[in-house]
Parts: structure tokens; sequence; C-alpha cells
């Protein structure tokens, strides 16, 4: 399954007029086309209201608004991301939040669908398609609060456990309202961003927000799975949408007593800082060790391919386990964790140089499961107790977000709680 492949807003020549493109990927690609004098008198040519080209096949692919998932959750990886979290402003209550939720429900389905930001429209994606644009909104703890909607706000997000390798910094984390936007084209994630922060108006004002990126489709081979700083292949064991369990470990059932997040889930956002100057001085086996699998590969190393089990009981001629009690493939795997599973969907950051010369740099952890007590919590536990990896990260930032289930048409996102 995946989040509303097919959209139920068709993007259709009319809703992408201020999309127009500057040609086709064949005619991009056969010629290695350059955009000097021809590619202005293009753009030109569009902005005078000619027929638009067609779209390229990066542009073209619209994901659904509506459904029984909001979007973003099970979409495959995008190359652009940003998070944002708001807090409602003072005095602003439930009747403002209903409001802030259906406003931006009716821009993030007109954006997903390819068409504009609606009156002062900034123009930032003038020319391109949907590409594959997501916005998925969640709540935090404190909106309940502040909606005085606490009955209806579920154990499970209570606020996250301590744990000892945590240095986070307050004010980017949490927040009452989270947003997540993805795309495969970063002009097209930049509008949505900038157009979300201005329907805000006075409802929210902006906590922190992040921005983020990942291996732009089309650039390996064949579809693999995504790389982070540290070179290391990220989510092998991420459960599959084909899985018959996949719904029951990554969703909230209906049925359940807070009923207004039937088929939502929820995410789990960390800020965790790669310490790469210290990561790159190990050598390639020490960082296999460290992992537990090849980085050529992704492969256990206990042989075989990227998704072929770790034999984790196998020893080598030394006597010692093959793949160290301490690496973080070992650590992590569910059969360590009571079979504890999330869907990791993260996206890389790099913001420059720190004060101190290193890169402030690495993931925008995003995971997302049924419910964090039983995904997230338990083995971020184990992890902070002997993950080799832990040398080489730091969390800097988190956050915990009850994101609602898909809006049926007419609905805005959020309706079934803040107008239960």
């Amino acid at each position: 399954m995946s989040d509303n492949p097919v959209s139920d807003n068709p993007v259709s020549n009319k809703d992408i007029s201020r999309r127009r493109l500057l040609g086709t990927v064949g005619g991009a690609g056969a010629t290695g086309l350059v955009l000097g004098a021809a590619g202005g008198a293009a753009a030109h040519a569009a902005a005078a209201g000619d027929a638009p080209t067609a779209l390229t096949t990066l542009g073209s692919t619209g994901i659904g608004f509506h459904g029984t998932h909001q979007a973003g959750i099970a979409t495959p990886l995008q190359a652009c991301g940003h998070l944002i979290a708001f807090d409602l402003a003072p005095g602003a209550g439930r009747k403002e939040a209903a409001a802030l939720m259906r406003r931006w429900s009716t821009l993030a389905g007109d954006l997903m669908a390819g068409r504009s930001a609606g009156d002062g429209d900034t123009g930032v994606a003038l020319d391109a398609g949907p590409s594959s644009l997501t916005v998925t909104f969640g709540f935090g703890h404190t909106f309940f609060d502040r909606t005085g909607l606490t009955a209806q706000r579920p154990p499970e997000l209570d606020p996250l456990p301590a744990f000892s390798s945590d240095q986070l910094d307050a004010k980017r984390s949490d927040g009452d309202l989270w947003v997540q936007i993805g795309a495969d084209d970063a002009l097209v994630a930049f509008h949505a961003l900038r157009a979300i922060q201005k329907a805000a108006g006075d409802a929210a004002r902006v906590r922190w927000q992040m921005n983020g990126f990942n291996r732009s489709p089309g650039a390996t081979g064949k579809p693999m799975t995504a790389r982070n700083l540290m070179g290391q292949i990220d989510g092998t064991g991420n459960p599959k949408p084909s899985e018959p369990d996949f719904d029951k470990r990554i969703f909230v059932p209906p049925g359940t007593k807070y009923e207004w997040l039937a088929g939502g889930s929820y995410a789990v956002v960390r800020r965790i800082r790669m310490l790469l100057d210290d990561w790159e001085k190990l050598s390639l086996k020490k960082q296999e060790q460290v992992i537990g699998r090849r980085k050529s590969d992704g492969a256990p190393l206990t042989g075989g391919s990227e998704l072929t089990e770790p034999a984790l009981d196998e020893t080598g001629p030394d006597g010692k386990l093959v793949i160290p009690d301490n690496a973080h493939a070992r650590i992590s795997a569910p059969e360590q964790n009571g079979g504890a599973a999330m869907l990791r969907r993260p996206f890389s950051f790099h913001d420059g140089i720190a004060a101190d010369g290193t890169p402030d740099a690495g993931l925008l952890f995003i995971c997302w499961q049924a419910d964090p007590l039983r995904g997230f919590v338990p083995v971020q536990r184990k992890l902070d107790r002997g993950d080799a990896l832990s040398a080489f990260i730091r969390h800097e930032a988190s956050g915990l977000f009850a994101v609602p289930g898909g809006p049926k048409k007419g609905e805005y996102v959020g309706q079934r709680l803040l107008e239960s």
C-alpha cells in the first residue's frame, strides 16, 4: 500500500496553469538541453498563456490529499523536506485551531494537486507540477490543553521518557502543531512551506523549523534504500507496505477509543547530529563493525544481500561474534526488541559549519508507529544503553505528535477531533 498514490484531485492542464514546464524529460535528456536563450523564450511563452508543455515524469507525479491515511507516511521518500512546528497564539483556542486546520487542509489539497496557493501566491513554484508533494499534519501534547480537549488526548501522546544520551534544545523540540512537507522538487517544497506559514496568520506562531533532503529519484541505476550522511544504507529493516501486518504496526486501527485518530499514526521526530569528523576517522572495517552491515551494499556482516536476515549468533574463527554485541544492527533488530517495529522515514540535514568548525549535519529522524510505547521507546532505550553508534551521534531535538487519519472529501484534517 501507499499513501493515496493516485490523486483524488487529478492534475489537469487548467490546474497546473501556473506551473508550466519548459520541456519534457525526453527532450532534455536526449539533447542535453541548456536553458539559455531558448529556455528563456520557452518560459516567456508559458507566461504569456500558451498551452503548457508536457510535465516531466518527476514533476507530474501527484499524491492525493484525501484518504484513509494522511499522505507522507507510507509515501516513498522524497528528495526535499521541511519540518515546521507551531504554537497556537496567546488567546487562540479550539475555534481558532479549527479554522486554521480548515485553511491548511484546503491549501494542502490545492498544492498537492498542482494548483496555486490562491490570492497572494508567491510564484515560487511556477512551471512545476506537483512533484510528489505531501503535506502532513500532527498535534502535540500541549495542543489538547490549548484547545480544551484533554479528554481526547491519548496516553500514547504522553511526553517521551528522558534518555541518557539526550542533549535536547527545548526551543527546537515539541510544539502544539506539526507539519511535515515533502516533495521531489526543492522549489515546490519551499513554496508549500511558505504558503503554510503565511496561512497560519494570527492563529499560530512558528516554534521551530528544519530543512532536509534525500537522494533525488532517478539518481541511481535502480531503486535503492537511501543512504545517510555517514554513507550507510539506512532503512533496510523497515516494515514493508506489502506485509500483512503493516497497517497494524503503523496505523491506529478503527474502533480505538479515540476515534478521531483512527487511520492515523504517531510520529516521533528527532534531530540527530552526526559527528562526521569523528566517524570519518574510522577505518571502513571499524565503521562496518559499529553498524553491523557492509557499507557497500548494506548486507549484514554475516553475508548475503541487504535483505538477508543477520545471523546474530554466528561467530568467526576467533570465536567472537561476527556482528559485535554492541552493533547498531543487532541492538535495533525487531527480534531483539520484542518485535517492536516503526517505519523510519527520515531526511538528512546540513545546516552549515558549527562554531567549532565541525559540520552541523545529520539526520532528521522521523518514525511512524501505531503506538510509540511499543515502537520507538523500547528500541531507543536499548540503543541508549549500549549502541556503538551512540559515540558518533547526538540527539539535539525531539517531538512526539499524534497524526490524525486522512480526511474524507469535504473534511479537514482533525475535524473529527475539533468538532467532537
